[in-house]
């Protein structure tokens, strides 16, 4: 099962870079990446809550890659390293049905595979750390696991405005989504 979600996982983080580094609409590049890969459904919506829910969390989950990689600011991150992070982090507080240890594993085989020589050490560490220290994250995966966290389908849902990665269509998008 792990195997096919894997190829979820991998798309996810494909849509998450060009989203990144590009600046193109959520809901199109999913569509995109669903045609030119496609997945059973089961994994296409798998794909859609990992990026829509990155996205409508990347507050949160930035404030932790923060807290616990002080050296790197989330910005000056490679884009795969903070596309792995970011993911993997989400599957860990908001995806209850992945086991975290699934989500950390994960996020350390996308890196070995998309990543530099040293990324999935780096990736290792910070997950690592949030699952030592960040017991009330983890925690509120069930409460927050309970309906699924997928954002409105037109977009960033919670996405905050302030994020320099984003383009500023996707920055109104967020500061009109009532944060």
């Amino acid at each position: 099962m792990e195997s096919k979600k894997r190829d979820a996982r991998i798309l996810a983080l494909q849509a998450l870079f060009e989203i990144d580094i590009v600046g193109h609409d959520p809901e199109t590049v999913i569509k995109d990446r669903l045609e030119e890969n496609p997945l059973p459904e089961e994994q296409a919506e798998f794909v859609r809550r990992l990026v829509l829910g990155v996205l409508a969390n990347l507050k949160q989950l930035d404030s932790l890659i923060s807290k616990y990689a002080p050296a790197w600011p989330v910005q000056q991150l490679s884009c795969i390293d903070r596309n792995v992070l970011r993911l993997g982090l989400y599957e860990m507080g908001y995806v209850k049905e992945t086991p975290v240890k699934v989500a950390i594993n994960e996020a350390v085989e996308l890196a070995k595979l998309f990543g530099s020589d040293s990324s999935y050490r780096f990736v290792n560490g910070v997950l690592g750390a949030v699952f030592d220290n960040e017991k009330e994250f983890l925690r509120g995966r069930r409460k927050r696991g309970a309906k699924k966290q997928n954002p409105p389908a037109e977009g960033l849902g919670d996405a905050p405005s302030d994020l320099t990665p984003w383009p500023p269509s996707l920055r109104e998008k967020g500061e009109n989504s009532g944060e």
